[in-house]
């Protein structure tokens, strides 16, 4: 069983590789980008396509940077606090609330 789910992702890696590998065999053709202040740039469709995804993968990265931070630091103080609190104390011989 663990080798059939092995090979299937696999597979599924290799499709998902191909399928990009002939979006860019496809998408050869020069297009120009125009910028502000009359500034261009000339490349293939696909080096924009990529360029575009990388671009957006720095800016969603970078967006979630104040959450990992407060997250790291809420977990520290967490940290913190369980090694700074006493042990819990214990009555070894006590009643039960109820009687």
């Amino acid at each position: 069983m663990n080798q059939l789910m092995w090979l299937l992702k696999w597979i599924l890696k290799a499709a998902i590789f191909f399928t990009l590998f002939a979006f860019a065999l496809n998408n050869q053709h020069e297009v120009t980008v125009h910028f502000f202040f009359g500034k261009n740039w000339s490349t293939s469709l696909v080096l924009v396509v990529l360029s575009a995804f990388a671009v957006g993968l720095v800016i969603g990265a970078l967006g979630m940077v104040p959450r990992w931070w407060m997250q790291r630091s809420a977990a520290l103080r967490a940290l913190r606090a369980k090694h700074d609190a006493p042990p819990p104390e214990t009555a070894v011989n006590a009643p039960p609330h109820g009687l």
